[in-house]
């Protein structure tokens, strides 16, 4: 028996899934395995929905390309109607690459690994941690369960409700498009196959409120979501620091921009107040959590809840979640930093708590970093493309944030303004520290202990 156990256990080290998608490469920099891991599933994704059986009308390769590439990045800008261009076929490969974005790289393939053979590499352990920010005194294998867990647990039970809702309501496929939603909702990709997103449900209670939810959930973090549980299940339990700054911050920054979308909006004035107020929050929580589904047009928008828009996908979600953005954390440790600076104190506090130099220092380097990529972005596509610059700013703030909102311009985009899109949404769903780090950090004697110890780095 144990003979037998031994060679399951090599079969499934030997032929792990990612090291063929990855043609075996793998590096002792996280952050490179993570380029390489999410490039092989846009490839692998490209392939098939390039297959015949997956598309309905003829589509060009750099549209497969962009759409596969929103995909895997759980970004949810398109340049076509993805219902009426893919077949049933076609529209699961996107989900498939939906649910392994959100999921995050290696994750499913590690939870199913460490099922069967009990084993973790190290390697593994160190792409996770770069891919979800975890600290080093995490302990993956359990985080790893308990994403896989909470993922089919949340999309099970919003598949149900959405069902319930999309039915009453007399939609086709109900229960296919109710899957649909929730996982893109829960994994904060924003695609969707009705016609304009969620518009023809602008005044359903019922479903803004569970994709709202699906998308707060998603974005706030798998390790929220294991602290309040713990706080559920163990007797005098205290929440952790940083699960109750993402939470103050989130709702923060959401309350935000609902006050300005409700009273400065002209676009949804027309609404009665119950129903404006919905719209605000609704359209507020999915910028911030990017969870990218639009129940109004936001093409209609002034340019003060334009630019509203943006920053919250700037901002966007929070470590260990599904969502992009520089992350709620980062905000609050620049904030700080300014705050005690300004108020000329040597350590950067929040509240009473002390944040460590190199945490800060990697907030800074985060928002900087992101600002910089973000910039050129638009820079670029404003050659290249004749839009407006706030039409062209959403664009390219919902591509790095991996949101997925637009004015509706997406389909117009050039080639080339196509392909910038697709490097700004790679980018943000491998984060833009891991990006650079990957990029800048020099192969020496040193890379062993960077892997070790630094890693943990990248939580802000």
């Amino acid at each position: 028996m144990n003979t037998r156990k031994n060679k399951i256990k090599r079969f499934f080290i030997k032929w792990d899934f990612e090291k063929i998608l990855t043609l075996g490469y793998t590096s002792n920099v996280p952050q490179r395995n993570l380029l390489v891991g999410y490039l092989s599933y846009i490839v692998f994704g490209l392939i098939l929905i390039s297959l015949p059986i997956s598309h309905r009308v003829p589509i060009s390769f750099i549209d497969n390309l962009f759409n596969i590439t929103s995909a895997v990045s759980t970004t949810g800008l398109a340049t076509v109607n993805i219902s009426q261009a893919y077949t049933f076929f076609g529209q699961f490969v996107i989900l498939l690459l939906i649910q392994l974005g959100g999921l995050g790289y290696m994750t499913l393939t590690s939870f199913m690994m460490y099922s069967l053979t009990h084993h973790f590499m190290r390697i593994k352990n160190g792409v996770m941690r770069a891919t979800f920010a975890i600290p080093v005194e995490f302990n993956m294998p359990n985080l790893v369960k308990n994403i896989v867990w909470f993922s089919l647990i949340f999309e099970f039970l919003g598949t149900i409700l959405l069902y319930i809702l999309f039915k009453n309501e007399g939609t086709n496929l109900p229960l296919w498009n109710a899957a649909f939603i929730s996982i893109s909702a829960f994994c904060t990709a924003g695609f969707s196959l009705f016609d304009n997103s969620l518009l023809i449900f602008n005044t359903n209670y019922g479903v803004n409120i569970v994709v709202s939810i699906l998308c707060y959930v998603g974005a706030m973090g798998f390790i929220v979501l294991m602290d309040f549980t713990n706080k559920i299940k163990i007797k005098n339990y205290r929440v952790t620091f940083t699960s109750k700054v993402i939470l103050v911050l989130t709702l923060g920054v959401t309350l935000i921009g609902t006050l300005q979308l409700f009273f400065f909006e002209p676009s949804i004035s027309h609404f009665g107040l119950g129903h404006r107020l919905m719209v605000s929050i609704f359209q507020s929580v999915s910028a911030m959590s990017t969870g990218g589904f639009n129940t109004v047009n936001l093409g209609e928008f002034g340019l003060a809840s334009a630019m509203t828009i943006s920053l919250l996908m700037f901002v966007g979600a929070s470590p260990s979640g599904t969502g992009g953005g520089i992350k709620t954390t980062t905000l609050s440790a620049v904030l700080a930093f300014i705050f005690c600076k300004l108020g000329d104190k040597r350590d950067i506090m929040i509240g009473k708590h002390r944040l460590p130099t190199y945490r800060v220092d990697t907030a800074l380097t985060n928002i900087l970093f992101y600002g910089l990529i973000l910039f050129v972005g638009i820079y670029v596509l404003t050659f290249t493309e004749n839009f407006s610059l706030s039409q062209i700013v959403v664009e390219a703030s919902s591509a790095l944030g991996t949101v997925g909102l637009s004015t509706g311009i997406t389909a117009e985009f050039s080639v080339i303004g196509k392909v910038v899109l697709c490097v700004l949404m790679y980018i943000g769903r491998v984060g833009v520290l891991a990006f650079g780090t990957a990029m800048l950090i020099r192969m020496s004697k040193k890379e062993k202990n960077i892997v070790s110890s630094d890693i943990s780095d990248i939580a802000v």
